[in-house]
């Protein structure tokens, strides 16, 4: 089949590198216009472009898929089917049926469950055992469209967002591709979702992500975990910021207010609402990422201090 790609970060990478490796023709990348990044705030291509590019895939990246203009560039496509990868924006009725198969997308947990912008970040948090990926038809509904296919993924222990994302692109590029043979020979039905167990995955907010020390440990851990890489979990110390990359549940009774540092061998040690973790990896401000233990040798982190302001 003739496919329209769209997708903007990363994620969607690993979808448009399996139909690319498959019998199916790319004949178009729909993605986000270029943005300003890094200390030079220079506009960057979105990866899902660079990708593209290398590949000598045409291009469109309006700044809204919608528009006379912007539709008659897509039908000059002449596309089968559009796949969706995280886009980042909503496509309007009349471009998710432009092509004659529609459009599916790959969403990243077991549908209905966790619909919405944040599925990975929210599972971890949930402390969910295992999540998934979802390939279903695309409606104008929050992915409330039926189901074509779904494969389970388990989260492991130390799974970060990051981690957990990165195989389930890979699961559901797989899948897409699976998906497109069965729609082509008519051997896909697509299911309807059951709305008495949808849940929704809020859109993360960079403020959500700072550390609540009353928390219990293994809450801290998951927060850390799920904020990893995006936008990092974070406290306060001595009135900066101090982002966290990596704790270790700490089975002990400090007897010490949370957020306070029990103890500093052979990692700073900080009191929660119930029990403790170690800290393994921070980031502070202005610094690096780095070895915790090393970040409180070289700053004279004294037993007794406290982090956050709660």
């Amino acid at each position: 089949m003739r496919v329209v790609f769209w997708g903007s970060p990363a994620f969607g990478l690993a979808t448009l590198e399996a139909l690319l490796d498959s019998r199916h023709h790319v004949v178009g990348v729909v993605t986000r216009p270029p943005r300003p990044k890094g200390r030079g705030r220079k506009a960057r291509p979105t990866p899902v472009a660079e990708a593209a590019e290398a590949a000598e895939i045409p291009i469109l990246a309006p700044r809204a898929p919608r528009g006379l203009e912007f539709l008659a560039a897509l039908e000059t496509l002449r596309p089968d089917v559009s796949v969706v990868a995280a886009y980042g924006a909503i496509l309007p009725a009349e471009v998710l049926e432009l092509p004659p198969y529609g459009s599916i997308n790959v969403h990243a947990s077991m549908l209905p469950a966790y619909r919405g912008a944040a599925p990975v970040t929210r599972a971890i948090l949930d402390g969910l055992e295992e999540t998934g990926v979802t390939i279903m038809r695309m409606e104008a509904g929050l992915d409330t469209g039926p189901v074509l296919l779904q494969e389970v993924e388990p989260i492991r222990p130390g799974d970060t967002a990051g981690s957990l994302t990165e195989r389930l692109a890979a699961r559901g590029a797989s899948l897409v591709v699976e998906a497109l043979d069965g729609l082509e020979s008519g051997d896909l039905q697509a299911l309807p979702q059951d709305e008495s167990r949808a849940s929704y995955a809020a859109k993360v907010a960079a403020e959500e992500a700072e550390i609540d020390w009353r928390r219990t440990g293994r809450e801290i851990d998951r927060a850390v975990r799920a904020y990893d890489p995006w936008p990092g979990a974070w406290t306060t110390w001595r009135g900066e910021r101090l982002k966290v990359y990596r704790v270790e549940v700490v089975e002990r009774d400090t007897r010490a207010a949370p957020g306070t540092v029990a103890a500093l061998a052979p990692r700073p040690v900080v009191a929660t609402g119930d029990g403790a973790v170690a800290l393994v990896e921070l980031h502070p401000s202005g610094g690096r990422r780095m070895d915790a233990a090393d970040w409180a040798r070289g700053r004279d982190v004294a037993p007794g201090e406290r982090l956050g302001g709660r």
